[in-house]
């Protein structure tokens, strides 16, 4: 049977150790909470009584909760107040160093039997524990920030660590109401090692100026639910955490995907920390404010373009497919008249249906009138010809992800599209510019990346290539907010930013399970609970199909020729065996 913690300690009282002492405190456990002296004392004490106070305001917490809360915990600076702990949990910097002197002292202090704790993101737990006489009662145990609200906590136990022991803190965690998944000692254990690869990779992104910061946080949030984007989230984590903890991961696994971008480290040097400092990719309006103000970098609301718009008022689409039918859709219910071309008249009439059932549900929820369903309705044109997009400002495409398929196309609009038309592609991977070379017209050619389903995802990835003419980059810009949507503008370049960004961090994972270092559940699970991310990375592999997954990672190892990369072993293995996911109810998971 678990041991019942009574009384435990918390080592430095920054954010995330002021959180932990709250988790403890609530739970009806005292707690000694230690800082380097008196005046970080006082300033971990102002932490507790924010949070709580903010707690109490939001009706969270009673003001006699409160109180008791704050009752069980004893401020000190004296690392001697911690003798009668059962458990000390540390909280201070990610310095290796500053970590094995601390446990070193520790070890003097504590009774035989006490378990010392590291709240280590990235650092060697084993390295820490052998700074003790007693390395077998070292554990991790790796809080998410903000503690008293993310309920996942991983435990890690080291070669050494007594099964006693571990299970004791496993025990611990789920008393506290957390989610505990229990790894080895790998730097960036589950969630860290996922998640700085992607963050990584999209400050690699900015710092290329492939795209702007704005887009591509914007890009990560409305194109895959995530709570904020990447370049926000750094500045949430720090700088110089995010540097240390991805040096940390790279000097341990070599892998290139986590050697930290080269401004990261030039940012932290000139101050730029993040919203603790009041500047990182974005600027704030005081340190540890939370308010992005304007600055150099923010885009201006005509977009930054000088470029005059080329006017868009019929607009033909091409295919009958789930995507093409949602932005027939959408660009009907804007008041745009809408030319459909399919392969035959079934599927012209299918298209109909499908759309006039989608304005029914609308209406019938409240959020459509009778009378904009009808108006939409007759702006529809469907036809078996492309002849008939003779006069159409706006041709978007919507066909088979087949190279080949979609140059033969736009060779024909070529021929059939009145000069000036834009001519639009909505793929996800494949070259933009492959199209623009089957036409006269690469000046009018551009890539209009909608998200499925398209009547309700906000985004649109508007993708540029060498030859686009502004006016066209400006044009679909403009359209994108008149139809709702919000446009992210980036290069033609494979995966764009969504599937660029999205498609490595859900390789790793796979990655990750192929050695065995912890389960498809336990991963999901960090990634949603720890992460805050809508769906864990096999619950969205199987959604989205495996075999998609491996033709966009393998567009992406073609294009980039990173290592990193280059598409798991597991995942070609499912997609030879036939486990594609839900669609063919099994993938990393069986379904019903």
């Amino acid at each position: 049977m678990a041991r019942e913690f009574s009384k435990v300690g918390v080592i430095g009282l920054g954010t995330m150790g002021a959180g932990i002492v709250e988790v403890f405190a609530r739970n009806g456990i005292d707690v000694v909470a230690v800082e380097v002296d008196e005046a970080a004392v006082e300033r971990g004490r102002g932490v507790l009584e924010h949070s709580t106070g903010r707690a109490v305001s939001r009706g969270k917490l009673s003001e006699q909760d409160q109180a008791a809360l704050h009752s069980r915990v004893q401020f000190t600076a004296s690392l001697d107040d911690l003798a009668e702990c059962q458990l000390v949990v540390e909280a201070v910097p990610e310095q290796l160093e500053l970590k094995k002197e601390l446990f070193g002292k520790l070890d003097t202090i504590v009774g035989p039997e006490a378990v010392l704790a590291t709240n280590t993101s990235s650092l060697s737990v084993t390295e820490i524990a052998v700074a003790t006489g007693n390395p077998k009662r070292v554990v991790g145990m790796h809080f998410f920030n903000p503690a008293p609200v993310l309920q996942f906590v991983e435990v890690i136990r080291t070669v050494v660590t007594e099964d006693e022991v571990f299970e004791d803190v496993k025990a611990l965690a789920i008393r506290l109401g957390k989610q505990p998944v229990i790894v080895g000692d790998k730097a960036g254990f589950i969630a860290n090692a996922l998640l700085f690869g992607y963050l990584n990779h999209a400050v690699s992104m900015f710092e290329s100026r492939y795209a702007s910061r704005e887009d591509i946080d914007a890009a990560m949030r409305l194109g895959c639910g995530y709570p904020m984007g990447p370049l926000a989230l750094m500045d949430l984590i720090g700088l110089d955490t995010a540097y240390e903890i991805l040096d940390t991961m790279y000097k341990q696994g070599r892998d290139r995907l986590h050697a930290p971008s080269p401004v990261i480290k030039q940012m932290v040097s000139a101050g730029l920390k993040g919203r603790k400092s009041g500047r990182g990719f974005y600027t704030y309006a005081e340190p540890g404010s939370s308010q992005v103000v304007d600055d150099a970098l923010t885009p201006s609301s005509d977009g930054g373009s000088t470029a005059a718009l080329r006017q868009v008022r019929t607009v033909g689409v091409v295919g009958s497919g789930t995507m093409a039918t949602g932005i027939i859709e959408v660009f009907a219910k804007a008041g745009y008249d809408v030319v459909y071309v399919t392969r035959s008249q079934p599927k012209v009439d299918a298209v109909t249906a499908a759309i006039t059932k989608s304005l029914e549900k609308a209406v019938q929820r409240g959020k459509l009138s009778e009378e904009d369903r009808a108006a939409a309705l007759s702006h529809l044109t469907g036809t078996t010809s492309l002849d008939d997009l003779a006069t159409a400002d706006l041709v978007v495409e919507a066909v088979v992800e087949d190279l080949a398929v979609k140059k033969a196309l736009f060779e024909n609009l070529d021929e059939i599209c009145r000069p000036g038309a834009i001519l639009a592609t909505t793929t996800s991977s494949l070259p933009v510019v492959d199209c623009a070379a089957a036409t006269s017209r690469p000046q009018d050619v551009i890539g209009m990346h909608f998200f499925n389903p398209a009547q309700v995802m906000k985004l649109v990835e508007v993708v540029h290539t060498v030859s686009t003419a502004a006016d066209v980059v400006a044009t679909v810009q403009d359209l994108c907010a008149k139809v709702g949507k919000h446009a992210v503008t980036c290069g033609d370049r494979s995966g764009f930013i969504v599937n660029a960004l999205l498609f490595p961090y859900l390789n790793d994972a796979v990655r990750m399970l192929s050695a065995n270092y912890a389960t498809a559940d336990d991963i999901d699970t960090a990634m949603k609970t720890g992460c805050g991310l809508p769906m864990g990375p096999f619950e969205l592999l199987d959604v989205v199909g495996l075999d998609v997954s491996l033709a966009i990672q393998r567009e992406l190892y073609l294009e980039f020729r990173e290592p990193g990369f280059a598409p798991a072993p597991l995942l070609e293995h499912l997609v030879t065996a036939g486990y594609l996911g839900r669609k063919t109810g099994r993938g990393f998971r069986t379904y019903a």
